[in-house]
């Protein structure tokens, strides 16, 4: 007589081999959870009946994850000797990082199916398997003999929990226990669960002892002096005012570059190239704690300015200096204009200071990034009654029998006088034969009081001539460098757009991880666009063009970006479900996984 669980098994069985034959989904005798892997295996192409995996020998042993999964798996290891049983841990992506096996039998097929480190067990190169299923479904399952997609896989059974980051919440990896089909594998949901928590709180104990660490070396070097001083570790940076004013967030990361370079070698310095051009001198320990590495302690020497090499180094200068970086620290408000980063306090103060001096201004920076709004805030700070007149080269260079009097002559006619300012766009575009004659506009214009700012992409490519008509410089930073503005610019953008308009909070994460190549412009279009086609009183992430959900690096045909726009807008009104955006489109959800790798789109996790 056949028990209820062999009945069943044999049940799901012939559900999985109609399924197979057929178009029509899985019978409902098949768990939910199970039918979509099938659903989703199946459109994927995945095999049946072997397992072919990708392999990758080279990995990181000592990740965090590994360090924290070890005493678990260790314990768990002696508590399984001798067992048909089998422990696994995998990253986030289904990579196998270690395994732990009770009996040889177990073990010897584990090997033949490929379920080792170094293998991947993603449900797309598998199938259906408590892994694959976890990770996918980002939520504890159990996997039972049959319901195995790939028949080489169901003579075991297997329970799966994600591994999560107790602080971000991002799935980190997954925690597997595999065994021979038998009477207690209903079980084993409860014991992979308790193991991917104990693996989570040592996780957490990991970060606390390298945020201790690196606090305890922070506030032993910074007690001393104003020197620039900088803690960075995996999820933290500590920085105090001196740093803070002179670095950007990309500073952060290639500075952290450079200190991992080093290596363990005590008290090294190496130079460092800033994102902004300046060089630093930078002096590198490596801060330990009982978990490991937990980052680097860096000293910053900064290159003095020439007025700082001439001034006396007594106690007032160097108190002033300290002052300097500490006013430099704090934010500059402009009107109309949102942002506290300290590359744009700095441009913001200049800016600032070159209006109210009416010293002539060259600001370069990428396209996008605000150099007219900041010469614009600047002059109405002054209390100016008219706007700036904006004089593009480039517009005014056009070819033909004039274009070589064309430039000047607009400069000249332009209005001049105290509380006036003249800005000369993409100076850069100056011809050659013009220079002289464009120089000669600018100097009558200044010599009348007029405030004059000239703004390009590159402050190299100012011509020779117009060198000598500006007397200051600035670089405005791209919106990449500045990412920690951009919840201010958001806000500010909306409310230029309607006063009752705001973002939904998964939004700003997704606008993080672009790099914004248009900069504020950019920005400004995506959340006009954006906003203009919402259906609630907020943003959502259906809202935002499709172009921002993709990430790739290369420049796309007309034909390429239609076909990723309709791609993204598919998987956004499926909710991220793949198999239903490959349905609707009418393709495979292999297909799906291809373009999205190829254009680089990245949608929210499914919850």
């Amino acid at each position: 007589m056949l028990t209820d669980r062999t009945e069943r098994d044999r049940n799901i069985a012939r559900a999985r081999l109609q399924f197979l034959a057929n178009t029509e989904p899985p019978a409902t005798i098949v768990p939910e959870g199970i039918r979509n892997s099938w659903q989703r295996s199946k459109y994927l192409g995945v095999g049946t009946d072997e397992v072919v995996v990708p392999y990758q020998p080279d990995y990181d042993r000592q990740s965090r994850l590994v360090r924290a999964a070890s005493p678990v798996l260790d314990r768990l290891e002696q508590a399984l000797a001798g067992s048909d049983a089998c422990v696994i841990v995998t990253d986030r992506k289904g990579w196998v990082r270690d395994r732990r096996v009770g009996e040889k039998r177990l073990s010897a097929h584990l090997d033949r199916v490929h379920l080792a480190p170094g293998f991947n067990y993603a449900e797309q190169f598998v199938g259906t398997n408590g892994i694959g299923v976890a990770l996918e479904e980002r939520k504890p399952n159990v996997v039972l003999g049959t319901e195995h997609f790939n028949e080489r896989l169901q003579n075991v059974s297997c329970a799966a929990a994600p591994i999560r980051n107790s602080v971000t919440g991002r799935v980190e990896g997954a925690m597997n226990l595999t065994c021979w089909n038998g009477p207690a594998r209903t079980l084993m949901a409860a014991l992979v669960q308790e193991a991917a928590s104990d693996i989570e709180r040592v996780m957490y104990e990991f970060s606390s002892s390298h945020q201790r660490a690196l606090l305890e070396a922070f506030q032993q070097v910074n007690h001393y002096g104003d020197r620039p001083v900088l803690c960075l570790g995996q999820d933290l940076v500590l920085a105090n005012s001196a740093a803070s004013a002179r670095l950007t967030g990309d500073d952060h990361r290639l500075l952290h570059e450079a200190a991992a370079d080093l290596g363990h070698a005590p008290r090294t310095r190496k130079q460092v190239q800033l994102s902004g051009g300046e060089t630093v001198l930078m002096r590198c320990r490596q801060v330990d704690s009982s978990a490991g590495t937990a980052g680097y302690l860096l000293e910053l020497a900064f290159a003095d300015r020439p007025a700082d090499r001439a001034r006396p180094r007594t106690g007032l200068s160097y108190g002033s200096r300290s002052r300097e970086a500490q006013d430099a620290a704090r934010p500059w408000p402009l009107p109309g204009l949102a942002g506290t980063d300290p590359a744009w306090n700095t441009v913001s103060r200049t800016v600032s200071r070159c209006a109210r001096e009416r010293i002539p201004l060259l600001l370069h920076g990428e396209t996008g990034t605000g150099k007219s709004a900041l010469v614009h805030a600047a002059h109405a700070l002054t209390g100016a009654a008219s706007a700036p007149v904006i004089v593009d080269a480039m517009a005014s260079g056009a070819a033909g029998a004039d274009a070589e009097a064309e430039l000047p002559a607009a400069l000249r006619e332009a209005p001049t006088g105290p509380g006036r300012a003249l800005v000369l766009r993409n100076v850069d575009a100056v011809a050659p034969e013009q220079g002289p004659a464009v120089a000669r506009a600018l100097d009558a214009a200044a010599a009348q009081g007029t405030w004059i700012v000239g703004t390009l992409h590159r402050a190299p490519g100012v011509p020779e001539p117009l060198r000598r008509c500006f007397t200051e410089a600035a670089a405005v930073p791209a919106l990449r460098h500045r990412l920690a503005d951009l919840p201010a610019l958001v806000d500010c953008l909306l409310r230029r757009i309607g006063a009752d308009i705001e973002c939904a909070p998964e939004v700003l994460p997704l606008l993080r991880r672009h790099d914004w190549p248009g900069n504020i412009r950019q920005l400004d279009t995506a959340l006009r666009e954006a906003a203009a086609g919402r259906r609630t009183y907020r943003v959502e992430l259906r809202d935002l063009p499709p172009s921002l959900h993709s990430a790739g690096s290369r420049s796309l045909s007309a034909w390429e970006a239609s076909e990723r726009d309709t791609l993204v807008q598919a998987l956004l009104e499926a909710d991220g479900n793949k198999l239903l955006a490959a349905q609707r489109l009418g393709i495979s959800r292999t297909t799906i996984y291809r373009k999205m790798r190829s254009y680089g789109i990245t949608l929210p996790a499914r919850r």
